[in-house]
C-alpha cells in the first residue's frame, strides 16, 4: 500500500472490514472453519484458494448473500449484520460479479439508474465526474447489448460507486479480459484504492495477484492458512499454502489401484486433435485402454467445455475427435454413445436424470432399442436395472422409486448406471463425486477401478485436485483454456498439478 493510500485512515484506526472467527456450515459440513479476514482502507487484498477452499462462501457472507453461522463481522470496528445484498449496499459493500448484470436493451445510464430512483439529468451529473476521474471510455447513451465485457465491468464499478461503496469485491474480474483490458482494470483498482476504498481481489492468476495486491491471504479447506504482505511472499509460498501438508507426492490411492504404465503398442481408444472452441484452444489428448486420464484445472479453465465439445454438445468446436482410430465427423451424445463413448455430465439434475420418474427409466433410457423392437421387454429392463442396483450398491426401496427422492450419492449412481448400460469403451466422468458422501465416493472409486480393470478408458474431471492426482495414471492440466502441463510417473504430484492450475507450470511464466 502506497503512502498516499495508507494515509486514507489514521494509523490506529480499525480496518475497514474485519471477519473474526467466521463459521459457515451447509448440511452439517463446515465450509468455513473460524476464519479471520480483514481489509484496510485503501488496501487491495487478494484472496486465493483452490476449488472448494471457501473463497466464494467468504465473499457471499461479506456481500450479504449468506448469514454467518458463528463469528463476527465488523465495519470500521462496529459489529454489523448483513442479511441481504441490499443491506451490504447500504453499508457500502458492493460486489463486482464475474458475469456483470447488464440489461441489453437499456442504455448505460438507464442500467446505472436501476434501483437509485434518480432523474436522468441528476444521475448523469453524478456519473460524469466518476467517469472522468477513473478514465472510463463509455457513452452513457450506448445500449447495454453493445458493451464489451470490460465496459460491462466498468458499469458495475460505477454502480458500486454511485452507492457510495467503501469496499469493492472483484470476483475473477480478468477471466474474460485481454491483457490490455486487465492492465487498465488494475490501474483503476489502484486509483480506487487511492481514494481509500478497500478492495478484495479474487483471482486464480498468481502473476496478477503478485502485481496488484498489497496483501494476500490463502484459504484451504475452509481455513485461513496464510495472510501476509505481498512483498514478503513468493509464488512458491502461495502454492505451498494451497497444497495440504504431506500431499505433495501421490500418496495413498482412494480407489486402491496402482498407476498403470502405458504398454508399447497400445492404441488410443479416444484421440482428440487440435480441438478448439470459445472456451479453449488447440487441445490434444489420448485415452488408452484401462487407464484414467485426469483433466485438472480450476473452475473456468475450460475442462467441462472441452468434454462437451468432444461429445458434440458444442456444435461450433473445431478439430478432430477419433474413437478406435475412426474420426467422428458428426458428433452428438447419442451418436457418440453408439460408438462406445459416453459422457456423464457435471450437473446431474439438468442433464442425465429423470427426477420425477422411476429410477429404472434413467438407468435404461439409453438402451431402449436393445430391450425390444415393437414392445419394451420390461422383465429384461428390470434385470438390467437390478444388476446395476447390486453392482453399484444403489440404495432405494425399489427401482420404481422416483430418482428425485434418492440421496445425492444414489442419484449419481443411477446416472452412472445409465451411462454404463451402453457398455462403453470410453467414459468421460465430469465431477463424479461432487456433492456425495464418503461412502458413495468409495463406491465411485471402486467403479472406476472396475472399469479400468475391464479395459475401459476413463477421462476424469474433478475440482478436487487430490482426487485427480490419486485416481489418474496421467494428468493434463488446463489453465485459461489451454493444456499447460502433462504429468505422469514421478512428476505427477499434487504440488505440480496445483502450480500448473494456477498458471505456474514448469518452464512457463
Amino acid at each position: 500500500m502506497s503512502a498516499a493510500r495508507a494515509s486514507a485512515a489514521p494509523a490506529d484506526a480499525p480496518p475497514l472490514l474485519r471477519l473474526q472467527g467466521a463459521w459457515k456450515v451447509f448440511a452439517g459440513v463446515p465450509v468455513l472453519r473460524g476464519i479471520d479476514f480483514a481489509v484496510a482502507h485503501g488496501e487491495i487484498h487478494a484472496l486465493l484458494g483452490g476449488n472448494g477452499s471457501g473463497k466464494s462462501t467468504t465473499m457471499k457472507i461479506i456481500s450479504g448473500a449468506y448469514p454467518l453461522d458463528a463469528g463476527r463481522l465488523e465495519l470500521e470496528g462496529r459489529p454489523v449484520r448483513l442479511d441481504s445484498p441490499r443491506a451490504a449496499h447500504e453499508h457500502g459493500i458492493y460486489m463486482v460479479p464475474q458475469e456483470p448484470h447488464v440489461f441489453p436493451h437499456l442504455s448505460v445510464l438507464e442500467n446505472l439508474g436501476i434501483g437509485l430512483g434518480l432523474p436522468p439529468a441528476e444521475l448523469a451529473d453524478k456519473v460524469a465526474p466518476l467517469i472522468e476521474e477513473l478514465g472510463f471510455e463509455v457513452n452513457l447513451d450506448e445500449q447495454g447489448a453493445f458493451l464489451s465485457i470490460a465496459q460491462q465491468q466498468l458499469l458495475e464499478i460505477l454502480r458500486g460507486l454511485l452507492r457510495r461503496a467503501r469496499l469493492l469485491i472483484f470476483d475473477e474480474p480478468t477471466s474474460a479480459l485481454t491483457f490490455r483490458e486487465a492492465e487498465s482494470l488494475f490501474q483503476r483498482m489502484r486509483t480506487l484504492a487511492g481514494r481509500g476504498i478497500g478492495i478484495v481481489f479474487i483471482s486464480h492468476r498468481l502473476g496478477e495477484v503478485m502485481e496488484v495486491a498489497d496483501r494476500i491471504s490463502v484459504l484451504r479447506d475452509g481455513r485461513m492458512v496464510l495472510s501476509d504482505r505481498r512483498e514478503r511472499l513468493t509464488p512458491h509460498d502461495l502454492i505451498e499454502a494451497m497444497v495440504p501438508p504431506g500431499s505433495a507426492t501421490t500418496g495413498a490411492k482412494p480407489a486402491g489401484r496402482e498407476k498403470r504404465a502405458r504398454r508399447e503398442g497400445d492404441r488410443p481408444l479416444l484421440a482428440v486433435r487440435g480441438l478448439s472452441s470459445e472456451a479453449f484452444a488447440d487441445v490434444n489428448l489420448e485415452v488408452y485402454p484401462g487407464e484414467v486420464l485426469g483433466l485438472a484445472g480450476l473452475v473456468g479453465s475450460g475442462r467441462t467445455e472441452l468434454c462437451e465439445a468432444i461429445v458434440g454438445i458444442d456444435p461450433h468446436a473445431r478439430g478432430e475427435v477419433l474413437v478406435h482410430g475412426r474420426p467422428l465427423t458428426r458428433r452428438s451424445p447419442a451418436l457418440c454413445r453408439e460408438q462406445g463413448l459416453v459422457y456423464v455430465p457435471e450437473d446431474r439434475h439438468a442433464h442425465g436424470i429423470f427426477l420425477e420418474l422411476p429410477s429404472v427409466y434413467t438407468m435404461t433410457a439409453g438402451i431402449l432399442g436393445r430391450l425390444g423392437r415393437l414392445f419394451l421387454d420390461t422383465r429384461r429392463e428390470a434385470e438390467v436395472a437390478d444388476g446395476f442396483v447390486r453392482s453399484l450398491n444403489i440404495k432405494l426401496s425399489s427401482m420404481w422409486q422416483p430418482a428425485g427422492t434418492l440421496s445425492g450419492g444414489n442419484q449419481q449412481k443411477v446416472v452412472l448406471a445409465g451411462a454404463l448400460a451402453a457398455e462403453p469403451r470410453v467414459v468421460i466422468l465430469d465431477e463424479p463425486t461432487r456433492g456425495i458422501d464418503a461412502s458413495a465416493r468409495q463406491d465411485v472409486y471402486r467403479l472406476i477401478r472396475s472399469l479400468t480393470g475391464a479395459g475401459v478408458g476413463v477421462l476424469l474431471i474433478s475440482s478436487e485436485l487430490e482426487e485427480v492426482v490419486e485416481l489418474s495414471d496421467r494428468v493434463l492440466v488446463m489453465h485459461r483454456g489451454r493444456v499447460v502441463e502433462h504429468l505422469e510417473g514421478g512428476a505427477l504430484t499434487l504440488e505440480r498439478v496445483t502450480a500448473a492450475s494456477f498458471g505456474m507450470a514448469e518452464g512457463r511464466p
